[in-house]
Parts: structure tokens; sequence; C-alpha cells
């Protein structure tokens, strides 16, 4: 089931207790439980959870990856902000 978060609420994903979550391109994704399994390691994932690691993401990443696995770990998106 899909929700929506706000950002402050993923921010809160980044540790053992609540779990890793990050956000790309607006949609948030679960990655605790792909952490062992993520090709450039666990730590890396670590380092951008809870935040929007979208610019990371694209810099060694292609599309085919969120097509093959986005499906599995998309839990929601983040709900817009107001810009001033």
């Amino acid at each position: 089931m899909s929700q929506t978060f706000t950002a402050a609420e993923v921010a809160k994903h980044k540790d053992e207790k609540e779990g890793f979550y990050v956000i790309i391109d607006g949609n948030v994704y679960d990655v605790t439980n792909f952490l062992d399994e993520h090709p450039g390691g666990a730590k890396i994932l670590k380092r951008v959870a809870g935040r929007d690691a979208s610019k990371q993401f694209w810099k060694y990443h292609g599309g085919n990856v969120l097509e093959k696995y986005g499906g599995k770990l998309k839990v929601g998106t983040v709900a817009e902000t107001a810009k001033l």
C-alpha cells in the first residue's frame, strides 16, 4: 500500500530501529531489506537514508534499475510542500 510522507517523516527512517528509507524523484523507497543485496554495499544506502538521494542515484544508475527494483521497494511518495 502506497502512503504519502512528508520529508520530515522520511528523515526519521535512517537507522536500524526505524528502517532505511530514501527518496528518489519524489518517490519513497524502503531499502531496509535491500541493504545486503545492494551491489555498492549497505554503507552507501545508510549514508543517504532519510533524505533525497535522487542526485546520487542517477549519477550511478540508469532507469532500468528502478524498473527492476522500484516496484518491490516503493512505499509511497513525498507530499508536495509549499514553495515561497
